[in-house]
């Protein structure tokens, strides 16, 4: 009896740390930003800091486009790094199978957790990824493989994904030293 209980717990802390699997992979596909907000950039003086940002574009995108690209990201407490135009139509700037670096000057973030891409014209354009390093965070690299639709902020928000998945754990955390402590309860 006591075999199939432990056996029974197992089960159940399993399928909790499979449930817990699926739910943070749904979450990593590129979105439409529901209630972004640019005009929301912090003004505060947090210090000026520098961002390098490594956006490849897809073999599957346009041979080259004309259109304006901008890119939002930021870190979890509101710090907010904008750039209004990243594209060069003269220079090549976003060529299919193509990797462009630049280099952002804003407010000094904590890690980044979320970007935000906006497209606007008609030829169309799909990164691959977009690669943020920044002075105070490990580099963090968003796969988007994706065209961006047309006048959307369109991208990532890990950083509620980030505190929800944490949470998530801690509870495995302790089903799992619960079970533990079951079992050595009996053993005991």
């Amino acid at each position: 009896m006591i075999k199939q209980v432990l056996l029974l717990l197992l089960f159940l802390v399993t399928g909790a740390t499979l449930s817990v699997s699926e739910s943070q992979s749904a979450s990593l596909l590129p979105h439409a930003a529901e209630s972004f907000n640019i005009s929301y950039i912090q003004m505060k003086s947090t210090g000026s800091c520098s961002y390098l940002v490594a956006i490849s574009t897809s073999c599957s995108s346009p041979r080259y486009t004309r259109d304006h690209i901008s890119i939002a990201f930021g870190d979890a407490y509101g710090n907010q790094i904008y750039a209004p135009k990243l594209d060069d139509p003269a220079s090549g700037t976003f060529e299919s199978c193509s990797s462009d670096t630049f280099q952002i000057n804003g407010p000094c973030a904590y890690q980044i957790c979320y970007v935000y891409l906006y497209r606007s014209g008609s030829d169309g354009w799909k990164p691959e990824s977009v690669k943020i390093n920044s002075y105070n965070g490990r580099p963090v690299t968003f796969y988007y493989n994706t065209f961006i639709p047309r006048d959307t902020w369109y991208g990532f928000d890990l950083c509620r994904s980030a505190s929800t998945a944490s949470y998530q754990v801690s509870v495995q955390k302790w089903l799992i030293f619960l079970v533990l402590g079951l079992v050595l309860s009996f053993w005991l």
